[in-house]
């Protein structure tokens, strides 16, 4: 099951420290407005082919600029039989306007 993560829970469980990975779906020339730190940059159109340098053990957030192509990529990596999977609801720009402020926004 896929799950909807608002941007100040994705932060607390960053804090907290436990397993995560972050996979951040944009394309590099939005890497280049903003990064999302500790994120691997896996673009969406990669991903299928790329699936494998993920571990379907540790949960997975899926991010992008909004949130639209990150819940794609949550599914497919669903389909692939990773085990928890969420998307950052309303992605970077959203983090931006509620977690982190010095994050540009484009």
């Amino acid at each position: 099951m896929i799950r909807e993560l608002e941007p100040a829970e994705l932060s607390q469980l960053m804090r907290a420290g436990g397993a995560l990975q972050l996979v951040d779906v944009r394309e590099e020339e939005e890497l280049q407005l903003a990064r999302f730190a500790g994120a691997l940059h896996i673009p969406l159109g990669d991903l299928a082919r790329r699936a494998g340098e993920l571990d379907p053990d540790v949960p997975t957030v899926c991010i992008c600029h909004h949130g639209v192509r990150s819940a794609g990529a949550a599914g497919l990596l669903q389909q692939r039989g990773f085990g928890t999977l969420f998307n950052l609801a309303g992605g970077v720009d959203r983090w931006a306007r509620e977690v982190d402020p010095s994050m540009p926004r484009y």
